[in-house]
Order: C-alpha cells, then sequence, then structure tokens
C-alpha cells in the first residue's frame, strides 16, 4: 500500500526548517506610533502542506508582518513540512522540543502558529513551551481591535471576538467545571444555594447574551447606512467599491481619485471603517466611491460573518475596482484569496477591474504575467499618480449608463432638473428656446418618471 508521505523528502519530515531573515529589526518596530509599548517577542511556526517552499516562506512573511502590525518583535520562524497538521500539537511531538528549544534560545515569551488551531492543540503547545501560544485568528482579531475606530466597527470586531471565544470555552480545571449552589458553594453562604450552573455554563450564557445585544446595536447603527444607500438607489447613482488585499493601496486609491483624506499607513489592516466619496465622470456623471475594509488569505470566517453587512455593500455596488499588490511576490495569490471572500457574499457576479497598483516599485515581468492572466486590468502608482488618466477612462466605461430616452422642454424656472439631468444622465441635444430649454437626452428611470410632465409633443 502506497504511504500518503510518499512525496516529502525523508529530511523534511523529520526536521524543522528556519526561515531566514524573518527577524524583526527595531528600527522598523518604531515606525507605527502603536508599537512604542512594550513589544511580546514572538517565535512564529507554520506547517507547510502543499506547494513550494517558496509559497510557505510567502506565508510565514505576511505572519511576520501581521505580528508586527500587531506590536510584536519577531524574534525567529520556523516551518514544518508535514502532510497535514498534528492533531495534537500541530507540529507534531517531536518537534515541540525543538519549538521550545526555540522559544528558550530567544527568550521569547509567545508563539504564534500559522493556522487556525483547535483549542487542544493549543493548550498542548502550551503546556510544553511554558508560553503563550496564539494562532493566526487570534493574531488577526488583535489587530481589529487595535485598528477599528468607529462604533460600528468595534462592535463588529468584538462580536467576532465573542463568537472565537465562545468555540474554545472548555470546562478545564475545578474552577470552570465548580457549581454555584448546594454544599459546592464553597461557602458564599445565602443567596450561593441553590442547583446552580458551573463556571463554563455561567460564561457561555454572558457571551451569548452580549452577543445578542452586539448584534441588535449593529443592526440599528446598519439602518443609517441602509438610508443613505436607499437614497443614492432612488436617484439611481451608481456605486464604485474599491476592494482588495490588506496594504494594496486601496485609501491611497480612493484619496487620489477623490482628495478623500482617508488615513494611508503602511501597515495591515489600517483601514476598517468603510468611507465613502462622490466623485464623477468626466462627462459629468455622478458616482460613488467606497473604500473597504482589507482581505486576507484565510481570513477568519468571524471576521467575515461579523463584517458582512459592510462586505455586502461590494456586493450591492455596480463595479468593483479589485486592486492588487503589484510588488508582492504573489501577486495572484492575492487575487485568489480577495475573489474567494467576494464568492462568499455574493459578489462575483459584479463587474470588476484589476487595478495593480505600485507599478513604480514592481517587477515589470510580474505585471506582465498578470495582465496576461487578467486582461481587463490597469496598471497604476495610486503613489506618483501613474496610470490613473487610464483607470479613470475604464471606469466611465464600465459604469452603468441610464437608458430611457426623453424629450423635453424644461421651462427657465427648473434649472434644478437641468442639473440633474448633466449630473446623471447623457444629453444628445440642447436647445435654448423661447419657452424653454429642449433637450434630448438618455436618463435613468426616476428622474424620467419626474421629468414625465414636460415631455414634447
Amino acid at each position: 500500500m502506497t504511504s500518503d508521505l510518499e512525496g516529502l523528502e525523508l529530511e523534511e519530515r523529520n526536521s524543522l526548517r528556519r526561515v531566514a531573515n524573518l527577524r524583526t529589526e527595531l528600527e522598523d518596530i518604531t515606525e507605527v506610533e502603536y508599537r512604542q509599548l512594550r513589544l511580546e517577542r514572538v517565535v512564529l511556526v507554520g506547517v507547510w502542506t502543499e506547494g513550494t517552499v517558496e509559497d510557505a516562506e510567502n506565508s510565514m512573511a505576511e505572519l511576520k508582518l501581521l505580528a508586527e502590525t500587531a506590536g510584536s518583535e519577531v524574534l525567529d520562524a520556523l516551518i514544518q513540512r508535514r502532510q497535514k497538521p498534528d492533531p495534537a500539537t500541530y507540529i507534531g511531538t517531536g518537534k515541540v522540543e525543538d519549538l521550545r528549544a526555540a522559544v528558550e534560545a530567544t527568550g521569547a515569551d509567545t508563539v504564534i502558529c500559522d493556522g487556525a488551531l483547535a483549542p487542544s492543540q493549543l493548550r498542548n503547545l502550551e503546556d510544553r513551551c511554558k508560553v503563550k501560544v496564539v494562532d493566526r485568528t487570534a493574531l488577526i482579531l488583535d489587530i481589529f481591535a487595535q485598528h477599528a475606530k468607529s462604533k460600528e466597527g468595534k462592535a463588529q470586531v468584538e462580536l467576532a471576538q465573542l463568537q472565537y471565544q465562545t468555540q474554545r470555552l472548555r470546562g478545564w480545571g475545578g474552577n470552570l467545571s465548580r457549581q454555584a449552589g448546594g454544599q459546592a458553594a464553597g461557602g458564599e453562604g445565602i443567596g450561593g444555594r441553590g442547583p446552580g450552573e458551573t463556571k463554563l455554563e455561567t460564561d457561555r450564557r454572558r457571551i451569548q447574551m452580549k452577543m445578542t445585544k452586539l448584534r441588535r446595536e449593529l443592526k440599528d447603527l446598519g439602518q443609517a447606512r441602509e438610508t443613505k444607500k436607499a437614497n443614492r438607489r432612488r436617484h439611481e447613482i451608481p456605486s464604485v467599491s474599491i476592494a482588495g488585499y490588506t496594504n494594496a493601496g486601496k485609501s491611497s486609491l480612493l484619496n487620489r481619485l477623490t482628495d478623500a483624506g482617508v488615513l494611508v499607513e503602511n501597515a495591515l489592516f489600517a483601514t476598517l471603517d468603510p468611507t465613502t466619496r462622490r466623485t464623477q465622470t468626466s462627462d459629468g456623471r455622478i458616482y460613488t466611491l467606497s473604500d473597504t475594509v482589507g482581505l486576507v488569505r484565510n481570513l477568519p470566517h468571524q471576521l467575515v460573518e461579523a463584517f458582512r453587512s459592510t462586505l455586502e455593500e461590494v456586493s450591492e455596488s455596480d463595479l468593483i475596482l479589485h486592486v492588487v499588490d503589484g510588488s508582492d511576490p504573489d501577486p495572484a495569490g492575492q487575487i485568489a484569496a480577495v475573489r474567494e471572500v467576494l464568492a462568499e457574499v455574493d459578489a462575483l457576479g459584479v463587474p470588476e477591474i484589476i487595478v495593480i497598483n505600485k507599478a513604480d516599485t514592481a517587477d515589470p515581468l510580474m505585471i506582465k504575467q498578470l495582465l496576461s492572466a487578467e486582461p481587463h486590468a490597469v496598471v497604476i502608482s495610486a503613489r506618483t499618480g501613474e496610470g490613473m488618466d487610464e483607470l479613470l477612462d475604464a471606469i466611465e466605461a464600465d459604469l452603468p449608463r441610464p437608458t430611457e430616452r426623453i424629450e423635453v422642454v424644461l421651462p427657465y424656472g427648473r434649472g434644478d432638473l437641468l442639473n440633474q439631468i448633466h449630473e446623471r444622465g447623457d444629453i444628445e441635444s440642447l436647445e435654448h428656446e423661447a419657452d424653454g430649454t429642449h433637450l434630448i437626452a438618455l436618463v435613468d428611470g426616476a428622474l424620467a418618471h419626474d421629468l414625465a410632465e414636460y415631455g414634447s409633443a
């Protein structure tokens, strides 16, 4: 019988592989203000199950950036080649000793694993390594918690954290299994007797109550956004969403296109709260541009669920500007990861323009490969302004155009309607006559209804 491990080299299976050049330099840390706090000293560890060694090292390099964004100093990074993660300790019982030795040698106080770990795996690693162990999901949730600024953003992150925690509640030890009632109340006296409930049950109930409260708050907060969206739909203003991988340059692009003044920072997940701005095409048609939360490979499911109301705005837009970091080692992997999340919110059917950003630092060969794979793409640099005219032309061409042809004579006192036709329609002809302005134009259905009384015979 052929072994599942036949494709793996014995030497790779028997040793942890050190990933070179992933130690954080102190001068890198001080660039971001919140990193001035005491840094956690961390060792990264990952399991390489498929793809090339380059893919594995790219994944670890991204984990390093995530750890630094959370405010950590990376001391070492290790990967192991395995068919699949070990169900007990993630990296295999024998390799835990090698990890423990690396932790002791570097003086690390935290281990970060490049995957979503089960509670038993986290507990076993902590017992063996004697330091705190967190997985990729907890790391990303921590970054989101640091960066959330608006009330809605904070509520979304807290909901995701509670969803993560409730899956990891376990009745460990006497503290969590002790009941509050009867003789087991530990001398709590009056008010502490009765059938009671375990500490685990109390924690679970409190978390569920808090999650229910947060969902109610998010529903209320979402009503204001729904009102704005309904207003845009009533006036049939096209909407364009800027989506893409974290740190690909979405906020920089929004600033370049609209002078929005959104925070731009060379850090992952710098933008969590969506920003919407109005702008217009060269022929005067109004549309909205919305910046959205950055996505990442293996984005925790809890975050997708918590931010679903925000992400669903992408699926309701008329056009997606899918921003890709052209200077990244694996931009095609970025595109695939973003489309995976877009599929979860039913946004794959929305027209898409691939925007290859950072052309000023990208490898020309990589850009050529991307253009070959993605024909409907534009190469830009949001920092220098390169390619912006081509992008604006592509947006103008892909925006939905009004379809109802009208011929009206507007009284000179209805300049408001004339202005709406300029903003929302395509004017074919315009003549100023004695009794008003004679127009032939293409407009949307709502505006055609408003203009019906001025129809020309």
